[in-house]
């Protein structure tokens, strides 16, 4: 059985959780070590107690690398009690430095470095920017895989600026689903006279999505609502709670379970919004975001951006709606007319595809596992920035044909 010891930025993100359960679905043990963010409540894992490393914020860079700096001090002393991993997945810059203290500890310990969204400040042309891609370029330099999630994250980031030269691993976003065949997408219906629903679920962190969404749903006058699930980004808003109180067409109904409770959520919407405008011009263009998958697995439309990763693969696939600018006239104007014909018409698209794009299955966890497990085997070095599909891209590609 593989070992893998897994260090995180945020132990309460359900990102992480996903992470751990394909881990153990595909044959590895998994030890969980990272930080804690802030007040959020850690993921809930059975069999998995965490080693802290301390505490972090949202949007506080300098006390992170403060606590980073502190975890490294102690890091040989809190994983004393472990045994000696096989394997170590580092999420983020953050535990990617801390991977030459714990392969110390452990002796020569292939690294793996999970990489799923491209911070601002990663992409800056002065100073800052350069320290830091030097300092993901030093503490990856020992790296022998690098997972990612979208081919543009490769494309922008990881070919032209990033100084990590180890292979790509392209592990898209699907629905973590173990438990057999995932079937077909069942009929819809909708009572008559219902409000057509939006569902933005996941890292509410978007203010400008949220900007848009207030004034499309009052102009619509309650002929469409949003229903909010997830975990806001409180900093992002200057408060939150009070904003959505006030909103007349929209509601936060708080957290959820991922991937347990992703059916319920999203058979009660018809739509799902797939943009995101959080770190603009850059990350929200090449991200291919959890809510894409999750939505075109339960059914629920993805509404995409034209000119973003994620309407490139809509597009491709043939699902959902595209809106041509971030103006809340064109979302207004698209929506407008818009009757159970239209609906049926784009459902009957997502019907035609199928459920088996947007999941991972235990093969596919397996297959990740020993993905991993083949950095322990010496062999000729692969070619940096090849993206190495998942074995679910290539059912996708097989299904397409």
């Amino acid at each position: 059985m593989l070992r893998v010891l897994y260090l995180v930025h945020d132990l309460s993100d359900p990102a992480v959780r996903r992470r751990v359960l394909m881990l153990r679905a595909g044959g590895a043990s998994v030890t969980l070590a990272g930080f804690r963010r802030g007040e959020n409540r850690l993921a809930d894992i059975e069999g998995v107690t965490p080693i802290d490393l301390g505490a972090t914020g949202d949007a506080r860079f300098a006390q992170r690398v403060v606590a980073v700096a502190g975890a490294a001090a102690t890091l040989s002393r809190r994983l004393s009690g472990i045994e000696t991993p096989d394997v170590i997945l580092a999420r983020n810059l953050e535990t990617l430095a801390l991977t030459g203290r714990a392969a110390a500890r452990f002796g020569d310990v292939p690294v793996a470095y999970e990489c799923l969204d491209i911070h601002r400040l990663m992409l800056r042309n002065g100073m800052v920017g350069r320290a830091l891609r030097g300092a993901e370029r030093h503490f990856g330099r020992k790296a022998g895989l690098v997972v990612t999630s979208s081919p543009a994250f490769v494309e922008h980031y990881f070919k032209p600026l990033s100084g990590i030269r180890a292979p790509v691993h392209l592990l898209e976003n699907q629905v973590l689903e173990l438990d057999g065949d995932a079937g077909g997408l069942p009929a819809r219906t909708r009572p008559a006279g219902e409000p057509w629903r939006i569902g933005w679920f996941g890292a509410i962190r978007c203010r400008k999505s949220l900007d848009l969404l207030s004034a499309f749903t009052r102009r619509m006058a309650g002929r469409f609502e949003v229903v909010l699930r997830g975990r806001p980004a409180h900093g992002e808003f200057e408060d939150f709670d009070g904003r959505i109180a006030r909103e007349l067409f929209i509601r936060f109904e708080g957290p959820y379970r991922n991937p347990e409770d992703l059916a319920a959520i999203y058979g009660a919407v018809d739509f799902t919004w797939a943009i995101d405008f959080f770190e603009e011009g850059r990350n929200s263009l090449w991200l291919l975001p959890n809510r894409l998958y999750e939505g075109c697995r339960h059914g629920a439309l993805p509404i995409v951006l034209d000119g973003t990763e994620t309407a490139r693969l809509a597009r491709q696939r043939g699902v959902g709606v595209t809106l041509a600018n971030d103006r809340a006239d064109t979302l207004f104007n698209r929506f407008a007319d818009f009757d159970g014909e239209a609906y049926g018409a784009l459902y009957a698209n997502l019907v035609k595809l199928g459920t088996r794009p947007w999941v991972l299955d235990r093969a596919d966890c397996a297959a990740f596992v020993q993905r991993l497990a083949a950095l322990r085997q010496p062999s000729a070095p692969a070619a940096a920035f090849a993206p190495l599909p998942s074995l679910v891209a290539n059912k996708v590609d097989c299904h397409d044909r």
